[in-house]
């Protein structure tokens, strides 16, 4: 079913509203609150999500597979280098300017954003860190132009116990000889290049834990199982198997024995991504919910005429805005060489609970519609559950939030 809306765009000091047919109300950033650059961006990577993604979302959704199109398409456009520097061949942009990518792409499909998310806050920025000259010229053009990177940390017995690492690094001469299995690795089964954790030192407890940088091709690395989901099952998360795989000790990603320092580091600024990806499903959520409760006709007249629609589509717009504030203010606190690791786990924290409880209150605007496949609401509740989960749950979050409050 089609139907009409009205799109939006801000300027610094008029109001334009322009009518179009397609299917998405659009909910934008203020755009004085961007550089050119940044909006430029912004609506480069809503075009493309637009015209090359929609169509295929359920496609990739049935399939649980990304289709290869869509993943060339994100290099192409230099989404999956948004950080690194133009001499490896990134886009040299601003941390902030993934967090506009990434919520631009969740608007349309969130397992496309992940795909993208992972790549820029996590691998990228962890390369471009602590990674060596040596290792930035080979790894950041990779990454920048045809290589999906993977962050893999978690095990069995490691979830929000990070550091509790079964995962060993033998050293033997020049090289080290990794053994241990891996759980839970989003882009497993696209990537090329892997960040694996794992202790060279167990008697030092986190402080023996390193960083390496794993290539796929190197012998005894695997990817095992495929984990079934609930939602953005485009975006793969597969189990890894580390079997005596020799890693040269030049891919020693930082210094020996300070992986849980990259680690930390990473998934802070990694939590700001979760809520770009969330507040981009809500906001997809959210315009799909307008567009049909201005079409969906009962009792002779337009849904959106009566008081309780239009106060929970208010309700739920308010607090999408809210979220959208706290993830953009996190973004700019990290640009600007500021404290931000509270900021981001409040961002991560809120965007999560409100993406869940948009996309509930959406499929109840849709009805019995939004319940079934047929309409794409049902997509965005299942994809919004897990960011109250990975790169660190609702409960760890409390715990840094209230952690660093009573520092003070």
């Amino acid at each position: 079913m089609q139907y009409t809306f009205y799109k939006i765009f801000y300027f610094p000091k008029t109001l334009k509203i322009e009518k179009e047919g397609i299917m998405e109300k659009e909910l934008l950033l203020p755009i004085n609150s961007l550089t050119e650059e940044e909006r430029m961006l912004q609506e480069m990577a809503r075009k493309f999500a637009q015209t090359q993604i929609k169509p295929k979302v359920q496609k990739m959704d049935e399939e649980s597979e990304i289709a290869p199109e869509i993943v060339s398409e994100l290099f192409q456009l230099g989404l999956m280098g948004i950080e690194i520097p133009e001499q490896y061949g990134g886009s040299g942009m601003n941390f902030t300017s993934n967090i506009i990518a990434i919520e631009e792409i969740a608007a349309v499909d969130p397992s496309v954003a992940v795909v993208a998310d992972v790549q820029n806050t996590l691998v990228n920025n962890a390369v471009i860190r602590y990674g060596t000259e040596q290792q930035k010229q080979k790894f950041l053009p990779l990454l920048a132009s045809e290589k999906i990177g993977a962050y893999s940390l978690s095990e069995s017995s490691s979830g929000s116990d990070a550091f509790g690492l079964a995962t060993q690094a033998r050293e033997e001469s020049d090289h080290f000889v990794l053994n241990g299995q891996k759980l839970w690795v989003t882009n497993g089964g696209e990537a090329d290049i892997f960040l694996v954790f794992a202790t060279i030192d167990k008697s030092k407890g986190y402080r023996g834990i390193t960083s390496f940088i794993v290539e796929k091709s190197m012998p005894g690395f695997s990817v095992g199982k495929r984990e079934k989901k609930l939602g953005i099952r485009a975006s793969s998360t597969c189990e890894l198997i580390l079997e005596d795989v020799c890693v040269p000790k030049e891919n020693i990603l930082g210094e020996r024995g300070k992986g849980y320092k990259i680690a930390i580091e990473t998934l802070n600024e990694g939590r700001i991504g979760i809520g770009g990806q969330m507040i981009g499903l809500a906001r997809g959520a959210l315009n799909h919910a307008i567009a049909y409760a201005k079409d969906r006709k009962q009792f002779g007249k337009s849904i959106s005429e009566f008081q309780a629609i239009q106060f929970s589509l208010a309700q739920m717009a308010t607090e999408l805005e809210a979220a959208r504030l706290m993830v953009y203010n996190a973004a700019r606190l990290k640009d600007a060489k500021m404290p931000f690791i509270k900021e981001a786990a409040m961002a991560k924290y809120f965007s999560s609970i409100i993406a869940e409880k948009v996309a509930s209150k959406s499929i109840e605007i849709f009805g019995g519609y939004g319940f079934t496949k047929e309409y794409p609401v049902e997509k965005y509740y299942r994809d919004a559950k897990v960011g109250q989960i990975y790169e660190g749950t609702t409960n760890m979050q409390l715990m840094t939030i209230a952690k660093i409050l009573l520092e003070n």
